[in-house]
C-alpha cells in the first residue's frame, strides 16, 4: 500500500460533475439517505459487478461506483487502476434500514474476503476487499458478521478475513467513478464480471436466502433498531 507521500497529485476537478439518474432504479445516484434508509460503502473487487448484485437486493434505493480509501482527490478510473492513488474501488450503497442485513451478508458472500489485495484475477490494493462504515450501529453488525463468518471459513478450511474495515470518515470522502462505469453491466450486460466468492453462507439469521436461522441464534444480529 502506497503512502500519502508517494500518491499521485490530486485532481482539481470531479470526473463525474453532473451525475445523471441511477439507469436501472431511477434514483440519484449519490442523494443522502432520507429518513429509514443509511449509506454504507463496499469493496469487494471489481465495482461493476458488485454494484449489479446490490442494485438487485431487495430495500435498496441507490447505487454508485467510486473510489475511496486513498489519497488523491478525483481520481480517474485509470490512475486508480495503477495503484498509485490508494483507493479501493467502491460501490456507494442507500438502503432501507431493514435491507442492511442483507446486504452486508450478500457483501460477504459475493466476494472472497480472505484474499488480500487480489479478487480472482484483479490484483492490486485497488482491489481489496473493505468495508466504510457511517454509523456506530453499522460498526457493530459489521463486527458480528465478521466474527460468525470467521467461523464458518475455519471449519470449512478457508484463510482468515482479510477486509478493511474503516469509518467512511476515516477512509476519506467517495470520489465517483466516469459515468460510463456507473451501472456499468447494465449498459453493458455482457459486460465483465468477477466474483472470486468462497462459497461459504454467512450465517445472518433472517436476512436473505442463504440464512438458516436456528434456536440458539441471537436476534439482536439483525434487529437494527
Amino acid at each position: 500500500m502506497i503512502t500519502k507521500d508517494q500518491a499521485l497529485p490530486d485532481n482539481p476537478n470531479p470526473v463525474l460533475p453532473s451525475p445523471k439518474p441511477h439507469t436501472v432504479l431511477g434514483t440519484d445516484i449519490l442523494a443522502e439517505p432520507e429518513v429509514g434508509q443509511q449509506v454504507i460503502y463496499l469493496a469487494g473487487g471489481c465495482y461493476w459487478g458488485v454494484e449489479e448484485i446490490m442494485w438487485q437486493l431487495p430495500g435498496v434505493v441507490s447505487t454508485a461506483v467510486g473510489f475511496m480509501g486513498g489519497f488523491t482527490a478525483n481520481p480517474t478510473y485509470r490512475q486508480t487502476c495503477t495503484g498509485l492513488t490508494g483507493h479501493t474501488e467502491t460501490v456507494r450503497v442507500v438502503c432501507e434500514d431493514a435491507a442492511l442485513g442483507q446486504v452486508v451478508k450478500t457483501f460477504w458472500e459475493m466476494h472472497d474476503p480472505t484474499s488480500l489485495n487480489r479478487q480472482g484475477n484483479d490484483v492490486g490494493t485497488q482491489y481489496r476487499s473493505a468495508i466504510f462504515v457511517t454509523t456506530a450501529q453499522q460498526q457493530a453488525l459489521v463486527e458480528e458478521s465478521i466474527a460468525q463468518y470467521s467461523r464458518v471459513l475455519h471449519d470449512a478450511g478457508k484463510g482468515e478475513i482479510v477486509t478493511e474495515v474503516r469509518t467512511a470518515l476515516d477512509a476519506g470522502p467517495f470520489y465517483p467513478a466516469e459515468d460510463e462505469h456507473q451501472q456499468y453491466l447494465d449498459k453493458n450486460p455482457f459486460g465483465y464480471r468477477c466474483h472470486a466468492a468462497t462459497g461459504m453462507p454467512c450465517p445472518m439469521p433472517g436476512s436473505g436466502p442463504l440464512a438458516t436461522p436456528s434456536p440458539t441464534d441471537s436476534p439482536s444480529f439483525i434487529n437494527l433498531d
